[in-house]
């Protein structure tokens, strides 16, 4: 069977591909930094809560660490309006998104807050910072600057990742390279081009992640 690549008959929907791969950024940036929020309170929570409150954040980290979070996103987007509780798609992908890299932040987090050592919470002590001064101007510039290589990772996995909000009708990169097939048929050149595009997106974060790691937390990532 003889097929001839004709990428010309899908330039026309480059710009409508473009508007998906920012979707696509925008659900990831979304669920990244309301993980990092997550991640980073049940860090603490982790490490300074009794042994009750450290056992519901194992439990949480437990269960959506070892379930695919396509079912997870399949529970709250078809299983709780059941209970009366509805979500757009959109807003489905970006909460199962967000719980589900709340979990696996939690754990890079908390690796980031053993490192940090009891001679620098006693100099911040001496130098009369408080709590939460000490939080501010100690351990969090700490926690992320050992944090930033897996951390950033974690952001590329989570931007390939919203591909699978596609199954749920959002028209994200993925989405929408499925209804341009759907009008053209032309798979092999649709799809590669989106390849092409995942790549480029993903590179641009890998730089700003490196150089956000770099000049504000003094960290080193590497870049492709």
């Amino acid at each position: 069977m003889h097929y001839a690549l004709h990428y010309s008959q899908i330039t026309s929907y480059l710009p409508y591909l473009i508007g998906g791969a920012l979707l696509s950024l925008e659900l990831s940036v979304l669920a990244f930094a309301g993980g990092i929020v997550i991640g980073f309170a049940l860090a603490i929570a982790r490490n300074e809560g009794g042994p009750i409150l450290s056992r519901l954040v194992r439990a949480y980290v437990v269960f959506f660490t070892n379930t695919p979070q396509l079912v997870q996103i399949y529970v709250i987007f078809f299983g709780l309006p059941d209970l009366g509780v509805v979500f757009s798609p959109f807003a489905a992908v970006l909460i199962g998104m967000t719980l589900n890299a709340g979990a696996y932040l939690t754990e890079i987090l908390r690796a980031g807050l053993a490192s940090v050592h009891r001679e620098e919470l006693d100099a911040a002590e001496t130098l009369g910072m408080n709590r939460l001064q000490s939080l501010r101007y100690v351990i969090v510039p700490h926690v992320f600057r050992v944090s930033m290589p897996p951390l950033s990772n974690q952001y590329i996995l989570m931007t390939l990742g919203t591909s699978m909000a596609a199954v749920f009708g959002v028209e994200e990169l993925t989405g929408r390279a499925f209804n341009v097939n759907s009008t053209t048929f032309r798979s092999i050149e649709i799809f590669t081009t989106i390849a092409g595009l995942y790549v480029v997106i993903t590179f641009m974060a890998t730089i700003l992640l490196a150089v956000v790691g770099r000049y504000v937390f003094r960290a080193r990532v590497r870049v492709l």
